[in-house]
């Protein structure tokens, strides 16, 4: 792997970003009487040579008059979601050179998902006057309103996706009633939710993924374990082989729940299991036989335990070793094109190490990447010393903070003069290391409590 490509500078790259930066400023203030128009003509310059070039012309005209309705508020997102595009593309396009894969041009479009034209309507409605009042001008009346919509919303399978992202964007803004009064505003953050937002309340962007059935051996690389105070979600990165001799390609399994906020660390993995099988064979380092599983286009897998067996031992280093360079990747449908959304799995040897636990980096001829010890999560053996003292390891390359990172996912390092895997997810499908057995103990005696006491309201 080549990391020197991940430090030189992408052409272009700083400016896109700095188009973004200065939109997301105008919606800081709102869009019922901008202040800043700069933010909305450099936008519209960005896709000046793409088909959305009239359409966001007029938008950034009507909204810097104070003249614009939802159609225009429409047009801006999708601009700002077709720069992050690009951004995307072309960081896609230096981790793929670095790593030599190649990946598929085209992705297989999915079939129109059910609409209901009055529920995208509502939201379409609710999320433009936000823009209108912008982030400094939420109360609790502007975002309560969009309580009935997002109850409409959940009510229907295929807006789903829609009433989740707004339900957790409502709840942010909640919290940080009044906009007025805040010291700091998460800018990009609710930019994105917003821009987003708006797209998915457009007929016919929401489709049902193009789904095919796969056949052969899946070898898991690592768990990647996501955590909040109300929910879980655990991603098993892995590589497929399929049956017919065809090239592996990388593919992921992912389950979310809900959890609650007493039930941390190791505890999680007691919530995951029951829905995820997958994570057994994580932990006993074995591969998984599918038969006719369920993947879309993207390759996610749509785990079904009675697709799958466990099959033979396999050694995750050795899978990354021998079979990872070789893999192909899937292409990313054009919503899902963000930075944020780029993890790559990758495998390193060879390097050295700098700065401490908290601030850690692998060094290279040449060149260096930064090592993400937060995303190590706390419900697993892996630690920021291991890391430091590794000698090999798996992990997803991000691009943060304007840079690319690494986030470990399993290393091999010394203990007592042996060569020793440590993974992140070793204790996904249970444990007998004292420290896991202790935090599993905790979260069961978490979960009775939990339990009885919602017995007790029950009965009353």
């Amino acid at each position: 792997m080549r990391t020197d490509l991940l430090t030189d500078p992408i052409a272009g790259l700083d400016e896109a970003l700095a188009t973004v930066d200065s939109f997301d400023q105008v919606l800081v203030a709102g869009l019922l009487r901008p202040q800043r128009i700069t933010g909305l003509t450099e936008l519209a310059d960005a896709v000046a040579g793409s088909p959305l070039a009239t359409r966001v012309a007029e938008a950034a005209e009507k909204t810097a008059a104070g003249a614009a309705g939802e159609e225009h508020f429409v047009s801006l997102a999708a601009a700002r979601i077709a720069v992050f595009g690009s951004v995307h593309d072309a960081l896609a396009a230096r981790v793929a050179e670095a790593t030599g894969r190649t990946s598929d041009e085209d992705t297989a479009p999915g079939a129109a998902g059910a609409e209901s034209p009055n529920l995208l309507a509502a939201a379409r409605s609710w999320l433009s006057d936000l823009a209108r009042a912008g982030w400094q001008g939420i109360d609790h009346d502007l975002v309560s309103a969009s309580a009935p919509v997002i109850s409409a919303l959940l009510a229907e399978p295929g807006l789903r996706r829609l009433a989740v992202l707004l339900d957790g964007f409502a709840a942010e803004l909640a919290a940080s009633c009044p906009g007025a009064a805040l010291d700091r505003i998460p800018v990009r953050r609710w930019g994105d939710l917003w821009s987003r937002g708006m797209l998915l309340t457009v007929p016919g962007v929401v489709a049902t993924p193009a789904i095919g059935t796969v056949t052969g051996r899946l070898l898991p690389l690592g768990v990647d374990l996501l955590e909040h105070s109300t929910a879980a979600q655990a991603q098993v990165h892995a590589v497929f082989e399929p049956e017919d001799g065809t090239a592996p390609r990388l593919v992921r399994a992912s389950v979310t729940v809900p959890k609650p906020d007493t039930i941390i660390g190791a505890g999680i993995w007691q919530l995951l299991r029951p829905h995820l099988s997958l994570l057994a064979a994580v932990s006993e380092g074995r591969s998984m036989d599918l038969a006719e599983m369920p993947m879309t286009a993207e390759g996610d897998l749509l785990w079904r335990d009675e697709h799958a067996r466990p099959g033979e031992l396999a050694d995750a280093f050795a899978t990354a070793r021998v079979i990872l360079p070789k893999v192909g990747t899937a292409s990313v449908v054009p919503l899902d094109r963000h930075p944020a959304r780029i993890s790559v799995p990758v495998f390193l040897e060879g390097y050295g190490t700098e700065g401490d636990e908290d601030a850690l980096r692998f060094t290279f001829a040449g060149s260096h990447l930064t090592v993400e010890t937060d995303r190590i999560p706390a419900a697993g053996p892996l630690t920021p010393k291991a890391v430091a003292g590794s000698s090999a390891c798996i992990g997803l390359i991000r691009w943060d903070d304007g840079g690319f990172r690494l986030q470990p996912l399993a290393v091999e390092t010394t203990v007592r003069k042996k060569t020793t895997a440590v993974h992140a997810g070793a204790w996904a499908g249970g444990t007998t290391d004292k420290a896991g057995v202790k935090a599993e103990k905790a979260a069961t005696d978490a979960a009775a409590v939990l339990r009885e006491r919602a017995g007790r309201l029950l009965r009353k």
